[in-house]
């Protein structure tokens, strides 16, 4: 399966060991409720195609049952960041809002948060749900560092980013196997297509 770049670089801020996690092919699916600067409709997903723009939370390893090896426990604020580093891209590829507890038990087996976390977001306000998507991971073939901007920051998901990030599309690599990743989609559409 070959990728298509889209027209413009975009990327979806997350935790730093949950991109490590897409890329690494650990796990296939995103959980999103929204952030602060979402706007009055809540969180969308609003590209189908973004790079993985990993967030530093240093007690990000404590919330989830999975970190990567040799993972960096000590993350600077924010405010001190200097650079991106980038190593992920990953396509859009099914969207569920889950507002059944019970699915959202069903599908830990399928990702790295604990359950703690998982529930503090999905009854975050008078809405209990929470954002399913699946995705298909593409691991960069290198490293794409660029000068860290203030435009990055804050409670928000999507951040435009430099445009030569696109050129190294045309050599990344799946995190899995067609046949590893279609497994795992399998496993989420029967738990979230089940009525």
């Amino acid at each position: 399966m070959s990728l298509v770049a889209p027209a413009s670089a975009v990327g979806f801020k997350e935790w730093s060991f949950v991109c490590d996690s897409l890329v690494q092919g650990v796990q296939t699916m995103i959980l999103r409720k929204g952030g602060i600067h979402e706007g009055r409709g809540g969180f969308e997903w609003k590209h189908k195609a973004f790079f993985l723009f990993p967030t530093w939370f240093h007690t990000q390893g404590e919330k989830l049952r999975w970190v990567p090896e040799n993972a960096q426990r000590s993350f600077p604020p924010e405010e001190e960041r200097t650079s991106v580093d980038i190593d992920g891209f990953a396509t859009l590829e099914q969207v569920w809002k889950v507002t059944d507890w019970a699915k959202m038990e069903a599908l830990a087996p399928l990702h790295i948060w604990n359950e703690d976390i998982v529930k503090e977001r999905f009854v975050y306000d008078d809405d209990s749900c929470l954002n399913i998507a699946l995705v298909r991971a593409w691991k960069l073939p290198q490293r794409w560092s660029f000068p860290y901007s203030k435009s990055y920051g804050g409670c928000r998901s999507w951040v435009n980013l430099p445009a030569e990030g696109l050129d190294l599309l045309a050599n990344a690599t799946p995190a899995l196997t067609d046949e590893a990743w279609a497994e795992t989609a399998g496993k989420l559409h029967s738990i979230l297509d089940a009525a």
